[in-house]
């Protein structure tokens, strides 16, 4: 595999959670945080995604915001 993304995140799928049109996918990363992804269920289906399976979160974005109370 090869892409453009830099932050690309190794993980394991933990939770699969079916919605009526896409998948809530929780993945926890090595060394133990955990990222949700929301993909089609159609997407999820094709990539076989099931707790226990290696997976890997990969974030592309343009902007990150930080935000203090």
């Amino acid at each position: 595999m090869k892409i453009s993304a830099r932050n690309i995140l190794k993980g394991k799928v933990v939770k699969v959670s079916e919605g009526a049109v896409n998948n809530e996918i929780l993945l926890e990363l090595t060394g133990g945080a955990k990222v949700v992804s929301i993909i089609s269920k159609e997407s999820a289906k094709r990539l076989g995604l099931k707790p226990g399976k290696k997976a890997y979160a990969i974030v592309k974005a343009s902007n990150v915001m930080v935000a203090v109370d």
